[in-house]
């Protein structure tokens, strides 16, 4: 077990959650206030997409992840900001029409999906290795892209977090991070408990962590009511920990949690507990090397 483990807090997501539920924030000040207040309940990580504030829907809008970027840092927080780069992969083919992109695709080229990453120069952003059947849907991560993407958030300095949601996207990870495409120190993130994608049980953790790269860091998470199972095992496992309304609604069976805050606070028990401390963001920027050519 890490004497020092970092959460990460994803507060909001891209779901069809906005509106629908009280505590998922929508609004750039919302969404910046969610990881303010993360950080204060013991995230080191705020992990970051945004909404359209009229619908709660999904959204890729720049001025949108500017609005919440700069609240943030006009805040004086320390914490680490990740945004994502997972939206522009949504695939959903016509069932009448060949080679035709049904409703809710939203397919994006790399450059349309880093513009905010360029833009920002974010911390850590985090970063899709492969394809998935999603919700109905499919994500569509092909090799070029992934590695178009990984190079120019190289070049900006930008740690990617390596999002891995089946075994395939490890094998990927590996192969690109064996050709220096992450530097020395890579970061991974397992997603456990997506519907089709790799279980959230102890023997899918244990197989991904024992597949990390000499130097990197992991972390990991379940999905909904494996959110605090899968930290607990992550945990145990030497890894680090993510929660957060992206995540999982509920603080409890049947129990909505009141905001993203009150989620962190249960983490940060549990890694107390169970024998480790919380990191802070700055000793969080050190065990992830952010900010060197590592």
């Amino acid at each position: 077990m890490n004497p020092k483990t970092i959460i990460t807090c994803a507060v909001t997501g891209g779901d069809d959650t906005g509106f629908r539920f009280p505590a998922v924030p929508v609004t750039p000040e919302q969404i910046a206030n969610a990881c303010l207040d993360a950080r204060a309940a013991g995230a080191a990580i705020a992990h970051i997409h945004v909404r359209n504030p009229e619908t709660g829907k999904a959204s890729m809008e720049l001025d949108l992840y500017r609005d919440v970027v700069e609240r943030i840092r006009g805040s004086g927080s320390d914490v680490i900001i990740n945004l994502t780069t997972g939206p522009g992969a949504r695939f959903n083919p016509s069932d009448d029409e060949a080679n035709t992109l049904g409703p809710g695709s939203n397919l994006r080229t790399p450059a349309e999906r880093i513009r905010h990453i360029v833009a920002l120069k974010p911390e850590i952003c985090s970063l899709d290795l492969g394809s998935l059947n999603f919700a109905g849907m499919t994500l569509i991560n092909v090799q070029r892209h992934v590695e178009v993407m990984a190079e120019e958030i190289r070049k900006l300095g930008v740690k990617p977090e390596l999002e891995i949601f089946d075994t395939g996207h490890m094998a990927l990870a590996n192969h690109l991070a064996a050709k220096g495409m992450f530097g020395e120190n890579p970061l991974f993130q397992f997603v456990l408990g997506v519907p089709w994608g790799a279980p959230a049980t102890s023997e899918t953790m244990a197989l991904f962590k024992n597949l990390v790269p000499s130097g990197g860091n992991w972390a990991a998470f379940g999905i909904g009511r494996h959110e605090f199972p899968m930290l607990a095992q992550a945990l145990v496992l030497g890894g680090h920990v993510r929660v957060g309304l992206e995540d999982n609604l509920y603080i409890s069976k049947g129990t909505p949690a009141k905001s993203n805050a009150e989620l962190v606070e249960r983490a940060a028990q549990i890694v107390r507990l169970l024998g480790s401390e919380v990191a802070t963001p700055d000793e969080a920027r050190q065990i992830l090397k952010l900010g060197t050519s590592a």
